[in-house]
This record gives structure tokens, sequence and C-alpha cells, in this order.
């Protein structure tokens, strides 16, 4: 016996024997002798040809027997016998119709070892397999032509528990001649799947039960998930389940793993190629997992493989100060060379210097910087506290994330400061002269070397037990005062700053006095003296002010009623729990004054024309061009601005309807905030030369500024990147969760400002954005109730205006409830289009889909690689009920935390297996009926096609999808990617939602 092995494709046939093959003699058994005839010839290759004949049909009752030696069935369950046969046809034969027959029978017997030469053959040992009869049969002259008709039939056998077998052939009276036997059975061969070799597999015996067999990851691979194959009846491997991975430093070639070549490397275990050494960066040797740095290049433990090797930036540039006040504001562009890196920080060290050149030293901790005088990630720091009438050295030095590893020089910038123009210093110890059961009289030194004359005092107070709800305030010329109107038995904490014409110093540290009681006889007396005093005053007030009134002219009534008007917003914020922080202004609204005009003047500074240096056109605004250039400062260097300007032939109410904005700018003072620099109205002549610049293929027009010779224009900074939508769709995927984080941040505090001084943006979107060269956001378009009715994205009108639907909350959507609340869940779409780079919320849904999918719960999901703290908070953001909604001091807060522990942005939302929680139920995404309607619903049916090829034809099918699924079956853009994993994530959670609350789909 030997051993053969037949192949095609994943299914191999084993041969037990093939009497083809037998080079010498059968020496099978016949019972009886002269029953079946051997008879062997050679064919034309000079290899014998065994064949056994027998032909009695004469004779009644014939029952002759061919046996086969013993066969070892090796590792078969089940065999197969071929059997390749010439059977001749009785009606061909005369006079044998009784005894002539056209079958044979096909048995066999199993033993454990080959039974003896001398042992007796035992035809009732043998179990039949079945009656073997030709298909077709030959005849007499089929004889005489030489055309025998050769018969094939296969018959299987099983199972077989004996370790061999015989099988037996017997004659019952035909005329048949067997040409070959073969006998085999069927296994599943070795092979390699997905990175994983399954060895020889031998299937059972049920033709339904199927074989499982786990496979081994070859060399340099490692799972995955467990490789699994199942061997089926017929000897095809079915089912090809989990997969094995290329480790580190190997790439997959023709199923193997092979190592990276020098130049290149592999980072993460997976089926990716080896990637090219990133900049400043080699390997030298094979299977490299990361690329070296080359000399004076680095990179830090937290930059991923993939990132370039960075080095050292270069010194800050362009240093400058600016005294306003009591803060010194210090401002520097970035360095040159930033060494490859965007996490440049600034380090600021001060030095206090005597006169005549004495040595300089630090500066003592009194001095205090804002934010902080290290780790700065803007360009401009404000100095507080320090004292006037003297000289300071500021050095500024540039780090990034590598700087610590590398071993060059510091490098800094320096300014020396005077502080002659500063305004007064702090007030010092501020004392308690005398106090009654309502009024408290105070006193204090005046401050000192006043390099100009004290204005006034202004003394802030409120109660202890209401510290910072609320406070008062009342001002002085004299370095004393008395408080009236506070409540007996009551301790008070007051605040004193001064005034010149320099402006405020910083108020003074708290001092807390308390009131007297009712007994208290000082206070009995100086009660007294209290009323006639105040009596005295009061009526000598009130004379004056009745003669002013009918000396007053009507020209002044609108100003009378605009500062009522203000009055009572604030009074009206204060009753409702909403104080800005001590020392913000509260907004004023330009609608209450009657002459919007004089809101303009005492809000915005006026500018001369001439200080203007127009470049060129940027942009096209709803009253005008939009233009860049420089202002020119006296005593400093130009400063890059955008100049808004109104085109001719405008009428007066477009006059007041564009400088309105600057009327709300000009009340804003935030970094966060865009600022404006001021506004041209007065003169009467465009004294400045406008030029004519060629920018690209395009000639800009000559700009036309004035009407009847008066220039108009609102100037403000100039932000170098443009709005945020545009900015992040043209850096897809470019920056760091921490980087997008600190943008969001930048916002929230901007939105903190506005909140606090009680104005409600209202518009606040992505494209109200605007972002400068250090990706600093600042919010800008304070124009809504202007511009709303041509906003191309408010498609659906309210009474009162349009509204931008996909950026507006519900109860503003329907009954114009505009509140720091409506603008928080703004705040939440800006979010996600900040984590989605510019992606269009909603996508393609109509405003009218829209309000009704959130009126009925539908949240946006959240982007592709959005932290889950982050969605969190933007479904905080969208509360249905307002007062759920986080304050945006809340919101600054939770940003903080975050940027302090990056740790907290690595879960992210589709790696999450469980439910996210919320303050409220989570709101039921849509589920849709098959493949067809979900990709309908997202705008994408055309990839239909790829899902129900690749085998995804219902919902739970593709809930499992990841990013490379989607990119596996054929969708190639990015944007489209992205859309499909935002929609799969959320129907993964709304199927866990419905699992764990017991709902069917």
């Amino acid at each position: 016996m030997y051993l053969q092995v037949f192949s095609s494709h994943t299914i191999a046939l084993l041969v037990l024997l093939d009497t083809t093959a037998v080079l010498g003699e059968l020496s099978w058994k016949t019972y009886p002798i002269n029953g079946w005839d051997a008879i062997t010839e050679m064919d034309e290759h000079n290899r014998p040809i065994h064949t056994f004949q027998v032909c009695h049909v004469m004779e009644p009752n014939q029952n002759n027997w061919l046996r086969t030696n013993w066969i070892p069935r090796q590792a078969a369950q089940k065999i197969y016998v071929e059997l390749r046969f010439t059977l001749r046809d009785c009606n061909s034969i005369p006079w044998v119709s009784g005894t002539c027959k056209e079958t044979f029978n096909l048995l066999y017997f199993e033993t454990d070892e080959p039974q003896g030469a001398n042992a007796h053959f035992h035809p009732n040992d043998y179990a039949k397999i079945d009656t073997i009869a030709a298909d077709e049969s030959f005849t007499q002259t089929d004889l005489g032509d030489r055309v025998l008709r050769l018969n094939t039939e296969v018959r299987e056998v099983g199972p077989i528990a004996r370790k061999g077998f015989y099988l037996a052939f017997q004659d019952v009276g035909a005329c048949i001649a067997l040409v070959s036997v073969r006998v085999y059975y069927k296994k599943c061969p070795s092979t390699l799947r997905n990175l994983a070799a399954f060895p020889d597999t031998v299937p059972r015996v049920d033709s339904s039960s199927l074989v499982e067999v786990r496979g081994a990851c070859v060399e340099n691979a490692e799972e995955r998930d467990t490789p699994r194959l199942y061997c089926g009846a017929d000897g095809d491997w079915l089912v090809p389940l989990g997969r094995c991975v290329c480790s580190i430093g190997y790439e997959e070639n023709d199923n193997l793993c092979i190592a990276c070549r020098p130049g290149f490397y592999k980072a993460f275990a997976g089926n990716i190629k080896c990637s090219k050494c990133p900049p400043h960066s080699s390997s030298h040797t094979e299977g490299s997992a990361q690329c070296h740095c080359e000399k004076s290049y680095y990179r830090t433990s937290k930059d991923p493989p993939t990132m370039s090797c960075t080095r050292l930036p270069s010194s800050p540039r362009n240093l400058v100060f600016n005294i306003n006040e009591t803060a010194l504001f210090l401002e520097w562009t970035p360095p040159s060379d930033t060494g490859g890196r965007k996490d440049v920080t600034y380090n600021v060290f001060c030095f206090r210097c005597g006169a005549d050149g004495q040595a300089c030293e630090p500066c003592n901790s009194n001095v205090r910087f804002i934010p902080r005088s290290t780790g700065l990630t803007s360009t401009s720091v404000v100095v507080q506290d320090f004292v006037v009438h003297a000289n300071y050295t500021f050095q500024i030095e540039a780090l990034n994330g590598v700087s610590g590893l590398g071993r060059s020089e510091r490098q800094l910038a320096n300014i020396t400061v005077s502080t002659e123009q500063a305004g007064p210093s702090l007030v010092g110890v501020v004392r308690k002269d005398w106090a009654s059961q309502t009024s408290i009289a105070l006193s204090w030194q005046e401050t000192e070397q006043p390099h100009a004359a004290i204005l006034d005092y202004e003394i802030k107070y409120y109660e202890k037990e209401q510290e910072q709800l609320s406070y008062s305030s009342t001002r002085t010329k004299s370095p004393s005062v008395i408080v009236t109107g506070l409540n007996p038995s009551t301790v008070y904490v007051f605040h004193v700053r001064a005034r010149t014409i320099a402006g405020y110093s910083s108020y003074s540290p708290k001092f807390e006095f308390a009131t007297g009681d009712e007994n208290s006889e000082e206070a009995a007396d100086q009660g007294q003296v209290l009323v006639i005093v105040t009596a005295t005053v009061g009526g000598f007030s009130l004379l004056i002010i009745l003669t002013l009134f009918l000396l007053i002219t009507g020209r002044c009534q609108w100003y009378i009623k605009s500062k009522i008007k203000s009055e009572d917003k604030k009074r009206t914020q204060y009753q409702n729990g909403h104080v800005p922080f001590p020392g913000l202004k509260t907004y004023i609204d330009p609608d209450t004054y009657e002459d919007p005009s004089q809101a303009v003047h005492e809000f915005a500074k006026e500018i001369d024309p001439s200080r203007i240096r127009i470049e060129r056109v940027i942009g096209a605004g709803e009253f005008g061009e939009v233009c860049s250039g420089w202002l020119r400062i006296p005593g400093k260097k130009e400063i890059p601005v955008a100049i808004k300007t109104l085109k001719g032939g405008y009428t007066e109410r477009q006059r007041r309807d564009f400088l309105r904005e600057s009327s709300i700018m000009g009340q804003f003072d935030n970094p966060n905030i865009i600022r404006l620099e001021g506004v041209v109205t007065k003169s009467k002549k465009l004294s400045a030369f406008f030029s004519i610049l060629k920018f690209h293929t395009a000639v800009l027009k000559e700009v036309s500024y004035a009407q009847q010779g008066r220039p108009v224009m609102i100037v403000v900074e100039y932000m170098e990147n443009g709005s945020l939508d545009s900015f992040l769709r043209k850096h897809d995927g470019q920056f760091t969760v921490i980087q997008l984080v600190g943008m969001l941040r930048g916002i929230a505090s901007g939105m903190m400002y506005l909140s606090d001084i009680g104005y409600v943006h209202r518009d606040l979107a992505a494209r109200n954005i605007l972002v400068d060269d250090n990706l600093v956001c600042k919010v800008s378009d304070f124009g809504l109730s202007r511009v709303l009715e041509d906003d191309p994205e408010a498609a659906y009108t309210t009474t009162g205006g349009k509204i931008p639907i996909r950026w507006t909350a519900p109860e503003a959507i329907a009954y114009r409830k505009f509140s720091s609340a409506s603008d928080a869940w703004s705040y939440g779409i800006v979010m996600w289009e900040v984590m989605s780079y510019g992606e269009r919320p909603y996508w393609e849904m109509s405003n009218q889909d829209v309000i009704l999918s959130i009126e009925e719960g539908y949240r946006l999901p959240a982007p592709m690689g959005c932290p889950v703290a982050l969605h969190q908070l933007m479904l905080l953001c969208w509360q249905k009920e307002r007062s759920r909604r986080p304050q945006f001091n809340d919101v600054v807060s939770f940003l903080d935390k975050l940027i302090c522990n990056p740790s907290s942005l690595l879960t992210l939302v589709e790696d999450v297996n469980s439910f996210p929680e919320s303050p409220e139920d989570m709101p039921d995404y849509p589920l849709f009926i098959s493949i067809g309607d979900w990709l309908d619903s997202i705008k994408m049916s055309q990839y239909k096609n790829n899902f129900i090829a690749a085998g995804y034809t219902t919902l739970d099918s593709i809930s499992t999808m990841s990013i490379d699924d989607v990119r596996r079956i054929g969708v190639s853009l990015i944007g489209h990617q992205r859309r499909i994993v935002s929609s799969i994530q959320a129907l993964r959670l709304q199927f866990l939602h419905v699992q764990q609350n017991g709902f069917h789909v």
C-alpha cells in the first residue's frame, strides 16, 4: 500500500489504493479459484494494466468472490471507492436469458490486523456496500468494433472504526471486467489564511457537522481575534473567522510577515504597510519599530512615531509693551523658527532695575501675571501690581515640546519698561472712623507718588454673607467717605481704588467693617447727625435738580431716557441673580439710545483716516467691502487691522445700522472677543492714499469709501486665519485633540465674558469665530438683529426675523426666547463643528427636518475621533430644559480640567462598549428598516451596492463596522467615511439603549 495525495484548490484526496499505480502483482484472492481471472497487460508506456474478469453466464447460481489485500485506513473515518469497469448486455448473449445478470455486489470487512495467508474466507464476515450496475453496457457488435463502454461508479463507506479493511467484489452471473479500483479519503489540506496556518484536518463522517480548527499565527504575527476555520465533510475549508496581524516592524506579503526595509518603519501591529521614515529621522536595520532622529532633532515620548523629528525654537520677535491704567501689556510675535512644532509656549521673567546703572533683581511676588508667567500659549501677558515710577526688564523665553531634550542656549527676547505713565498705585490701609446702624465712615491715606492728580476714588462694597453675588459702589473726591443705606448689625466688605487721567488703579485688598446695632449710643447719635446732614444735602440736591429740570432742553431728553433704560436693565439683571464679575461693566444696548450716534461716540474711539493704510480687499460684507491693512499708532509700530467699509451712496439709516456693531464691540474687552480699534465717522476729507494693488491675477478696484467726502469705516484687529469653519476644513485632521480643546476653551472664555456682562450673542457658530496665527479663537459678528434677514443659513422665518436653525435652541426657534442658555445650545453645535473639522451640522437635512428631529429627541452623534467627555458636554448643552444647560463659567472650568488631565481625552466614543451616561435619558436615534433606508437618510445612497456586495444587508451587521471596514468596502472619500462611521456609532448606541431598556426594534 502507498499514499498519494491529489489536491484541487482547498480539497485534498489521500489515496489508499490505486490499481493503476501498482507495478507488481496485486495478489488478490479469488473464491472459488476458477471464478475471477486476473489479466495483466502493458500499455503504450510499458506500464502494467491490472484487470479482473468474470463471465460464467452459461451456468446458473454463480457466486464468485474477488477480495483485495488488507487496506490500512490511516486517518480516514469515511472512505470512497471508485470502480471503473465494463459490463456486457445479457440480451447480446444467446441462450442465457435465465442465468445472465447485469450487476455485481461491492462489500467490505473491517479488521485491526491483516488475516494470515491460510485464513479461511467467510462471506458472512462482509457487509454489503451497494449493488453496482452499469450505466452503459457493451454488445457483440462492440466487441467486433473493439469499442467498449467504460463505467465509473463511486461509493462511500463509513464510519470506519478498525485499523484497516478488505474490499470484496461478488459476481452472481454477470459478464464483467474490473479495469481499475481506487480507494481514497478526503481531508482539508494545510493552508494559510489571514496570516494564520491551519494543519491538515480530516472531516467528520456526519456531513452536517463541521470540524472547528484553530490556526496559529505565522512567524512575526500576533492574534487580533482568534483565527478559526471550519473543515467541511467534502474537505473544504469554510467560514473563516478571526485574523492575525503583522507585528511591529513587519508588513504582510503573500500571507507572510516580512521585516521592514532600512529607511522604513512600522510602529503599530496591523495589516498595514511599512512607512517611510518621517523627515529628519532614519532607520538603519530591518524590522524597525520607529525611526531615530538626526542630530539636533528630537521627538518627545508623547509624540507619535509618525511625527517628524523637531528642534528647539528660536527666540520670540517684535516684543512691545503698552501701559493701560494699572495694567502693563506685553505682546510679541512667535519665533521665526518654531522647530517644526505647534506646541510652542512662553515663559516671562521679570527684573526690577535700579537707577544709575544699578543691577537688576528678580521682581518680588507682589507682581502678578495674567493669566500666568510660565507655560503661556498665547503671545501676550498682562502684568499688574507693579511699582509706579520704576524701571523693569522683561525677558520672554520660547519653548516647545523638545526644549528639555536639547542642550542649546536659552532663546530670550528682552525689553525695558518704565512705569512713569502708569495709573496710580494701590490705595493703602482703609480705616473705619465710625459706624451707625445704617452707615459707616471710612478714610484712607492718599496714594503714594501720584504722577497726576487724583480725580476721585471709587468704593465698592457688599455684604460679607452675600459675597460677590451683588455689590454697590460710590465715589468721592476726598480720601474719605460715608457709606449710607446699610443694614444694622451686618459685616460689609469694602474695596477702594483711585482714578487719575491715566485711569484706575487696581482695587485695594478687602477690608471688613460692621454696622452698629440698635443699642449703640454712638450709632444713635451719629444716626441723628446723619439724618440732619442727609436731609440738608437732599433738600439742596432737590433744589438743584428742579432748577436743572426747568432749564433742560428737549435736546437732552433722549440722553436721560437712554440712561434710565440702561439702569433698568442693570437692575433687572441683579434681580435675576445675574451679576457680572467685579470690575466688569454691564452691557448697554445701543437701541436704548434715542440717537444711536451717541452710543458710537461713547463706546468707540474715533480714528483719523490718515493713520490707516489699506492694502487689499479680502471680502465683502453686507454694507460694503472688507479690507486688510495697517493702523499707525503714534509712538508705536503699525499693527495689522481689518477695515469694514460703507459703500458709497449710503442712506443715513444704513450709516446708523453699519455703525451699530461698533457701539456693541466697543463695550467689550476680552482676549477672546474680536477687538475694536476704532471708527472713522467725523473726517470730512479722506487724506490717506489708498493704493491699487495687484493680487494674484486680479486687479483690485479702488474702494469707494466716502459719500460726499465723508468716509465711514470700522477698524478691528486682523485675524490671519479667517473664520473657524473654513480654517478647520482647510486643515482637516491636522490638529491634536488638545489643540481642538484649546480652541473650544477660548470660545467658551469669550462667551463667559459676554454672559457675565449681560450680552446675548444669538448667532454663535463656527463661521462667526475668527482665528489668529496663534490659533487663538475670538468671538465676532455682533450684528445679528441687523443681518439675520440676509443670512443664508436662516431659512426658517418666525415673527421678528430669520433664525439660523441648525445652531439655535428650540425655545429660541419657537418663542424667540434668546438667553445665555440658548447661546450654550449654540456652543454645543460649535463644539460639534470643531470636532468634525467644519462638517455641516445635520448634514443635508432640511431645516424643517432639523426642527422636527430635535423636538423628537434626536441629537447629533459624536464625530469620528471625538472623546466621550466632549460629546457628553455637547449633550449637556443640548438639554431641552434650558435651566439644565451648563453656564459658560462651568464650561470653561470643565475644559480646563480636561486640558490639565489629557488622559481623560483618550476614551473615544467609538471605543465605548456601554451606553454613555447623561443627565437625562439618551435621546432616541432614528432606526431604519433596511440598509438602503439608512443610507438614504444620511445621503450616502451611492454606496448601497458596496454594502450589499460586502455582505452587509442588515442594521445588525453594520453595527460593528470600523473605519477600516468602511474603507475596505470602497468608501474612499474622508468626509463620506466620517459621515458613515458617525451614523454607525449613533446606531450602535441606539441598539445598546434598546437592549438595556427592553424595547424591540
